[in-house]
């Protein structure tokens, strides 16, 4: 049976007054990766730093690799990986100099030994070819490899990333999720923070954030067949204009504006001829409406919809 890397149960964190996590719980299961979704400012940040030592929580539970994080944070620290979007590197040594110099911050004292785990870290993370280029000479996304190496080479089993993808293009970013892949497959479990949703497909679990609250918590298939009615693609000239139009129809269960697109959810198929008929004679050029699967961006979204209507 699968043991669990992370369990959290009702965890809270307070400051003054607001609540920045409120009664959180899930599971990290050996080798999987959980995504912890949402925009800045749910609580994302806050969770990960309880779960790493950093902040003592005030009230709830956490274990981490079988330590619990307001009794053995320092245990904790020793034995996880953690990698943030702020991750630093030192800019004037070669990139096997930093991973070096990773090993023994972490507790690897044998020269020997640290070159074996240096030269291994090189081949998994692809950057054997630049190991002796000045790490300020590297663009960003080999940084990223270059850092995410030095969080894991001491071997942890539990890898926390902190936005640690804010900022690099999307194909770096995809090939970022490539490695850890490779990494959950060798049993590293992961807990990710992110505010892109398109990431969240690379993750075994979802969890959503919003306002200090896990507002959904599956897989991401599941998360996007949870949500009711039918989901509308709509292009138009106006797509706000549209969108604050449909707001007053009460056939509209939510929508939102994706770029030029508008999403609609309505209760079923048969919703959509008066939905389009309410359209073109307020006046709206529809080019293209179509009928397609929910993204978990569009799952959030009425996620959150919900949770501010019922509160």
């Amino acid at each position: 049976m699968t043991s669990n890397a992370v369990s959290v149960k009702e965890l809270s964190k307070k400051f003054g007054k607001f609540v920045a996590v409120d009664k959180v719980s899930f599971d990290i299961p050996e080798g999987e990766i959980l995504g912890l979704l949402g925009p800045n400012g749910a609580g994302k940040t806050t969770t990960i730093r309880m779960l790493c030592g950093l902040l003592k929580p005030d009230s709830g539970s956490a274990n981490v690799l079988g330590y619990d994080v307001a009794k053995n944070p320092e245990e904790i620290k020793k034995r996880i990986g953690y990698m943030s979007q702020k991750f630093s590197l030192y800019n004037d040594l070669r990139v096997a100099e930093n991973l070096d110099f990773y090993a023994a911050i972490y507790g690897i004292s044998q020269a020997s030994e640290r070159k074996k785990r240096v030269d291994e870290l090189l081949e998994i993370a692809g950057i054997k070819d630049f190991r002796r280029e000045l790490t300020k000479n590297l663009s960003g996304a080999w940084r990223q490899r270059v850092a995410l190496s030095c969080a894991i080479i001491h071997d942890p089993k539990m890898l926390f990333l902190d936005e640690a993808t804010a900022g690099v293009d999307p194909l770096a970013r995809r090939s970022f999720w490539d490695l850890i892949y490779q990494l959950a497959g060798r049993g590293i479990s992961v807990l990710a923070t992110t505010h892109y949703m398109d990431e969240a497909d690379y993750c075994n679990i979802i969890a959503m954030m919003y306002q200090g609250k896990i507002v959904a918590l599956a897989g991401p298939d599941e998360i996007k067949e949870q949500q009711p009615g039918v989901l509308i693609h709509i292009e138009t000239d106006k797509p706000v204009e549209a969108q604050e139009f449909l707001t007053e129809d009460n056939t509209v269960i939510n929508s939102s504006v994706q770029g030029v697109q508008l999403h609609v959810t309505v209760p079923d198929e048969q919703a959509i001829p008066n939905l389009r008929a309410r359209l073109d004679q307020a006046g709206f050029a529809v080019h293209a409406l179509e009928v397609i699967q929910p993204s978990l961006e569009d799952a959030f979204t009425a996620i959150v919809q919900r949770e501010r209507e019922e509160s």
